[in-house]
């Protein structure tokens, strides 16, 4: 026998190691009602609430999420745990009342994979057909949290949704990022028949080095959503669509002619989870602010000076124009922090006397896997 050769031991019978599982899972059906049970009991505690949005917290679901990283020691990964133990939150919130999630749709938008990846199946997802209706829908109280596209990693901001926040008084209080793979669709299935392609586009942006290289000819005709693509395309054998495969599934084109297709592997879009209030720490936090600025010499010097001074780490900045005045820019920046910390406090303080107004839009718990 060589060194690298170990001896097998016997085979393990599979009649027990099914009757292992089946104990295991009646264990772990017992746990997860014990734990429902006591998920009511909070909101027994918390006493009679006018709605389900007001039992969601947010930093307390973050940190629970943390937890069950922080113990993972596999086989299985973070992201698998993470999904699992978002779905029995999600099922013992909804135990009150399901909340209600604007999203930007229709059904099989990437906006609706992320309404399920941060708040779970048992939320009600409400579609709506543009950015501003779901800020809209949240700020009448029809939706009790909306969540929106506002960057990609590879085609930058999406301007209409930072427009929004320059009107509106709605807060941040969560963020999603979620890797976003792009898929050619069709009826047929074959490339070879197609004439047209639908998409939004972002979609097309995202693949057009893929296209360029491979459909070089084909018409790209943009839509309102990479779902509407789908629903066109499967009304013909010569039309296609570029869409997750959640589209696909949605509007019947079971077909995938290929895919991924996207030019980056890495290809990820973070959403904004919409709401009305401001929530605690959760102990890894993110705040975004709204600066409107002086028309001044040095001006962007003494916006950005003070958080350096206090330590405040800047994630991000992104400026556009303040709609108030002609030549006048409003900056929207994310923070390493929560609003409450106190440098962020004393760095906020400093920044009034140089800017025209601040809006701080939201503190909340950094993206969990």
């Amino acid at each position: 026998m060589s060194d690298d050769t170990h001896p097998v031991g016997p085979a393990p019978n599979l009649a027990e190691v099914r009757s292992r599982i089946d104990a295991i899972d009646r264990s772990i059906q017992e746990l997860i009602a014990e734990r429902a049970r006591w998920a009511h009991q909070v909101g027994l505690a918390k006493g009679p609430l006018a709605a389900a949005v007001d039992y969601y917290r947010p930093e307390r679901e973050a940190q629970v999420l943390r937890m069950v990283v922080d113990r993972n020691q596999g086989p299985l990964s973070d992201e698998v745990l993470v999904h699992v133990f978002r779905e029995i939150m999600s099922a013992c919130l909804a135990q009150q009342e399901p909340l209600k999630i604007g999203y930007l749709g229709p059904e099989g938008t990437f906006s609706q994979q992320a309404v399920l990846k941060h708040f779970g199946r048992s939320a009600h997802g409400m579609p709506m057909a543009s950015i501003e209706e779901v800020f809209q829908e949240v700020e009448n109280g029809n939706a009790d949290f909306g969540v929106v596209p506002v960057e990609n990693s590879g085609q930058g901001t999406i301007q209409v949704t930072l427009d929004m926040f320059l009107t509106s008084n709605l807060r941040i209080c969560g963020e999603v990022e979620l890797r976003v793979h792009q898929f050619l669709l069709s009826r047929s299935g074959r490339i070879e028949d197609i004439e047209r392609i639908y998409s939004h586009p972002q979609s097309f942006a995202q693949t057009q080095g893929w296209l360029r290289g491979n459909l070089p000819k084909v018409e790209k005709v943009p839509v309102s959503s990479n779902a509407e693509g789908a629903r066109r395309a499967r009304n013909a054998d010569d039309a296609a669509a570029i869409a997750g495969e959640a589209a696909a599934h949605v509007y019947g084109l079971r077909k995938v002619i290929m895919g991924p297709i996207e030019d980056n592997k890495d290809n990820t879009t973070r959403f904004l989870v919409l709401g009305r209030q401001l929530f605690p720490a959760s102990g890894h936090d993110r705040t975004s602010v709204l600066v409107f600025i002086r028309d001044q010499p040095g001006a962007l010097f003494n916006v950005l000076s003070p958080f350096a001074r206090h330590g405040v780490s800047m994630n991000r900045i992104e400026s556009r124009p303040s709609h108030q005045a002609k030549w006048e820019y409003a900056f929207f920046i994310d923070l390493a922090g929560h609003v409450d910390d106190a440098p962020m406090q004393q760095a906020l303080a400093e920044l009034v006397e140089h800017s025209a107004q601040i809006k701080v839009l939201g503190s909340y718990p950094v993206a969990v896997p």
